[in-house]
């Protein structure tokens, strides 16, 4: 199955950083605010550029002058079903310790949001 981290990401600004193993890469979002646990609860998800795959277990500090500069560490990992893939819609079952269930990634003319839906 493939794989899923979510970084919290205390750089300039904390958000988290949704990553999902597709294609060989990890694709990544980041999320202003903390991911939904509940149904009915939208986030939105900003599409950021892809990260190897060996990212999804990294953890520190991204020093001072690189891109992303702060501290990193994972904030859930773990394996997920994909549901549904088209190009403005993913949807997933995630089995981790924090996300579990039903997720949609949809692609709005603002962006990306990110919710549960069971």
């Amino acid at each position: 199955m493939p794989i899923f981290v979510l970084h919290e990401h205390h750089a300039r600004k904390l958000h988290w950083d949704l990553r999902l193993e597709l294609d060989g890469v990890l694709k990544s979002w980041a999320l202003p605010k903390e991911p939904p646990l509940e149904k009915g609860v939208k986030r939105l998800a900003i599409a950021v550029e892809d990260h190897p795959l060996e990212y999804a277990n990294f953890e520190g500090e991204i020093p001072k002058g690189f891109y992303g500069a702060g501290k990193v560490k994972i904030w859930d990992k773990g394996e997920y079903e994909l549901l549904e893939r088209g190009e403005d819609k993913l949807k997933v079952k995630f089995k981790g310790e924090r996300l579990k269930g039903t997720y949609v990634l949809l692609r709005t003319k603002f962006g990306w949001l990110f919710f549960r839906i069971s």
